[in-house]
């Protein structure tokens, strides 16, 4: 019972970040409180990394707010709300000020699917990927354009196959990938590739990962290679990613990480560092990337563990779109914000800002 709700927990952590939305004076931090129902949103100063909660927040939303998506213009906040009374997506105008307005109705995933946990979008924003964890499958919605309205797409949801932990799509926009506990043996997790045409999936085969519970994905900037958190392990794997979607684990994959519980990990802009959020150790872990072969290796330049301290049980991660700040996602007694400055992949602790109950995904804004 108790690895089963540590599974539930791991699962609404997400990771969010709008690369595409471009960066001038004002920066905010939008976080979902599944126990509050609700979306708090700070003012992040550009300049200093300092939070201050926007007038109006938090923002009432559905029941059970599990993860939240930013579209790439910046005009639109979209939240997955998996409560057994909702199972559906929320839809919010983003105003000047990063303040929150939400379009109703709320876009069902029901009846074909439920619970839904995470979201993707595309890089161009026209489609919505929705990982529906009661149901095993993904459900597509077209965006519109002006509006940021939602439409299934036909032939949604598409089946997985899987009991999946998490999916990311690649930089390009042409393939998805999703990752699942349940391995063909106790050893080892899986990932299955899909290519991606119009919004459609289309099954490319799964990849063990030789690590137990691959909670975290992330893909490098240019889409060359894979990165998988392996929890249970724990361990980090490599996987080249081939022209066809298909998956080849680098030579020297996975590494052991030196700490406990990897469950996050993302990259920062320029590509070069990567960071794990490590979350029965309490840190962050540093890794600089080796550009000929995408191995990582921790980074001991500044401190000679390689890891920076966080608050208690870092569950996710998310990047300030300058590369300047770190956000980490806490879910332990002093559940909130970790900001950390950035500087060559070194962390320096700014400060942490309680949000009232425990977060389950962060999404930067830059406008």
């Amino acid at each position: 019972m108790l690895q089963k709700a540590l599974v539930l927990v791991l699962l609404v952590a997400t990771i969010v970040i709008c690369t595409g939305c471009g960066s001038t004076a004002n920066h905010y931090i939008y976080a979902t409180i599944p126990a509050a129902n609700q979306v708090a949103v700070y003012r992040e100063d550009p300049n200093s990394g300092v939070l201050t909660q926007i007038s109006g927040s938090p923002y009432a939303v559905g029941d059970g707010p599990t993860s939240l998506v930013i579209h790439p213009s910046g005009k639109f906040l979209y939240v997955a709300n998996a409560g057994q009374n909702e199972n559906d997506i929320s839809l919010f105008t983003i105003g000047s000020k990063g303040t929150l307005t939400e379009v109703f109705p709320r876009t069902s995933v029901a009846p074909a699917a439920s619970q839904p946990q995470l979201l993707e979008i595309d890089p161009n924003g026209t489609f919505l990927y929705v990982l529906n964890s009661g149901s095993n499958n993904i459900s597509v919605f077209t965006i519109d354009a002006t509006k940021g309205s939602l439409a299934p797409l036909v032939g949604s949801p598409f089946p997985i196959g899987l009991s999946a932990l998490n999916m990311k799509l690649t930089p390009s926009g042409n393939f998805l990938y999703v990752s699942s506990g349940s391995g063909t043996t106790q050893l080892s997790g899986l990932v299955e590739g899909f290519s991606v045409n119009a919004g459609v999936l289309q099954s490319i085969g799964a990849t063990p990962t030789d690590g137990i519970n691959p909670n975290g994905l992330t893909i490098d900037p240019t889409g060359t290679y894979l990165y998988v958190a392996n929890s249970g392990s724990p361990s980090i794997s490599i996987f080249s990613i081939a022209s066809n979607g298909g998956l080849t684990e680098v030579q020297g994959s996975p590494i052991s990480d030196t700490y406990t519980v990897p469950i996050s990990l993302i990259f920062d802009v320029s590509g070069k560092y990567l960071y794990v959020a490590n979350q029965a150790s309490n840190n962050v872990a540093s890794y600089a990337i080796s550009t000929s072969s995408g191995l990582p290796s921790i980074l001991t330049t500044t401190t000679t563990t390689g890891a920076f301290a966080t608050e208690a049980s870092p569950n996710f991660l998310a990047a300030d779109p300058n590369g300047k700040y770190l956000f980490v996602g806490n879910q332990g007694s002093a559940a909130g914000i970790q900001a950390f400055g950035v500087s060559n992949g070194s962390l320096t602790t700014l400060s942490t800002y309680g949000v009232g109950n425990t977060p389950s995904s962060i999404a930067v804004l830059g406008k």
